[in-house]
């Protein structure tokens, strides 16, 4: 581990020193490459900078030590040290975190698909909540999103929804949001004050670049029509929306949310690159069945990883048994609790692999 280290904190001064030369500005592709690594390279070696610096000065504190007479002094000394290690062993876990294979989709932006499942209008009720949900969360972060393509019923519900996250890591931490989330409460068209129980799929996909995946455009059938809906400005009145059926995988995707032609053009291809490269992450994910036991769940759409219950106001996450009594600040987008616990554990059950293989 500390090897490795090693060799980061020289190819971090290696890049700092490019970096510094006047001829690498005028290389703009060069440039944004150097920053790039830079950029991942700086929280690692900072904490190892750290992690030396602490070292030192439990070297001086215990070399102190030996030649001071003065109790006060001696005190103050020990207890320095005593604060130095704990902050190594903080660091160290820190480091081997740092140090674990980072997921190469982690800095992409995500195409989010919500999806009613069972329990009907209550289902579609649900979904809406929940694509609100993560629309709040997002404006937190300062992230984009732009909605694709939705289908709506009357009573304010979604049957399905398509929308996009733009901002920096999104998919780090809206990955683990894949999965069925199921609804327990009473409806309100429900007059014996029955709790039913509804379900909702949520698939998170990382953005596919054109280098990602390769389309073929006799592949294709491009449809253009009038985008549909519940009337009102938002209804557009020219033939502006785009549906493409891709022939080898039977896969359709519609935009109907941009005014142009061309901007549902490039959404609806967006979102079919990421469906692509979902199935090809899939394929990939299901033939390293022992990747599984370092993930959250098995990261299987059909699996049931959380439970909204109305009656008791509360959130459970049966990946890693996290119970919230907080059901509406978590609906208004308060998650990050929940995503913080996913990640800890991903981390924790990576370790544990990593500690198994070496």
């Amino acid at each position: 581990m500390f090897d490795k280290l090693e060799d980061l904190l020289r190819k971090f001064e290696e890049i700092m020193n490019e970096l510094s030369e006047p001829s690498v500005a005028e290389n703009q592709e060069r440039f944004r490459a150097l920053m790039k690594e830079q950029s991942n390279l700086s929280p690692i070696v900072e904490a190892y900078r750290e992690y030396k610096k602490c070292n030192q000065d439990i070297e001086d504190s215990l070399a102190m030590l030996e030649s001071e007479s003065d109790e006060e002094m001696r005190e103050m000394l020990k207890e320095e040290l005593s604060d130095a290690k704990k902050r190594v062993e903080e660091l160290e876990h820190e480091l081997k975190i740092l140090l674990l294979p980072k997921d190469p989709n982690d800095d992409k932006n995500v195409i989010v698909e919500i999806r009613a499942g069972a329990g009907g209008d209550e289902a579609a009720l649900f979904a809406a909540e929940i694509y609100r949900m993560y629309v709040h969360y997002a404006e937190g972060r300062r992230w984009k999103v732009e909605t694709a393509e939705v289908e709506e019923i009357g009573i304010g519900g979604m049957k399905s929804v398509t929308f996009m996250v733009t901002g920096q890591g999104a998919y780090s931490v809206l990955k683990y949001e894949s999965g069925v989330h199921r609804v327990q409460r009473v409806p309100e068209t429900e007059s014996g004050g029955r709790i039913h129980t509804s379900t909702i799929t949520v698939a998170v996909m990382p953005e596919a670049e054109e280098v990602d995946v390769e389309i073929d455009e006799k592949d294709i059938r491009i449809d253009v029509m009038r985008a549909s809906g519940n009337g009102g400005q938002c209804v557009n009145t020219t033939d502006s929306a785009v549906r493409l059926t891709h022939y080898p995988t039977g896969i359709v995707v519609y935009s109907q949310t941009e005014k142009s032609q061309l901007q549902n053009k490039a959404k609806a291809f967006a979102l079919l690159r990421a469906k692509l490269y979902d199935i090809e992450q899939q394929k990939a994910h299901d033939a390293e069945a022992e990747l599984r036991k370092s993930q959250i769940g098995t990261g299987d759409r059909s699996e049931k990883i959380r439970t909204y219950n109305f009656p008791q106001g509360r959130v459970t996450d049966h990946r890693i048994n996290l119970t919230l009594y907080k059901l509406d600040k978590v609906l208004n987008g308060d998650i990050q609790e929940i995503l913080d616990a996913c990640i800890a554990a991903d981390q924790a059950a990576k370790l544990v692999k990593l500690g198994q293989e070496s």
